[in-house]
């Protein structure tokens, strides 16, 4: 059983980050015309949904949001679903992503294989002009030459710690611990 070491973000600190990313996408896109977030299952799919939420406030202007299941572009499914078929939930992207700026929303950036397999789910649905990486943290030790844009906090950890993201949709509670394997 796996020990909680530190909480590091709290709600509040959560919301901050948030609203930080929303400037920061804001900021870097001159706007948010032909920009669309899509969350990666599960928690991206809430942080991208409080990320428009925020845009909204600050622009005055509504943005898209999808959902990206990435289930079947995993390089590691093999390893994670020996004795059982994966659980897939499918993506729900109505709108053409084709010359749009997708801003990819995930909660923890970690060897960025799960971002790899966002990018490659994302290139089967279409052709966006680009793809932006907004992730609420960061904690290091990548395994692929991926890196964030916008990111809410980096967390350095060891490769014996845990993050664990908790948020109020599905685990009725806001925030970010550090957990010792």
């Amino acid at each position: 059983m796996a020990e909680q070491k530190a909480e590091v973000l709290d709600e509040q600190a959560i919301r901050r980050a948030l609203t930080r990313i929303a400037h920061q996408i804001i900021e870097k896109n001159k706007g948010v015309q032909d920009s669309i977030l899509v969350g990666i299952r599960t928690r991206g799919i809430y942080l991208a949904k409080r990320l428009a939420d925020r845009i909204e406030e600050i622009e005055g202007t509504p943005i898209n949001i999808g959902e990206l299941d990435i289930t079947l572009y995993r390089d590691d499914l093999t390893k994670k679903t020996e004795n059982q078929e994966p659980l897939v939930k499918g993506s729900d992207i109505p709108f053409d992503i084709t010359d749009k700026k997708v801003i990819l929303v995930d909660d923890v950036l970690y060897t960025g294989r799960t971002v790899r397999a966002g990018m490659d789910a994302l290139m089967d649905i279409g052709r966006p002009s680009s793809i932006q990486l907004a992730v609420l943290v960061d904690r290091g030790h990548r395994e692929l030459p991926i890196r964030a844009d916008y990111v809410g906090k980096n967390i350095p950890t060891s490769s014996s710690e845990k993050i664990v993201v908790e948020l109020s949709e599905i685990d009725n509670a806001d925030q970010v611990s550090i957990f010792e394997k």
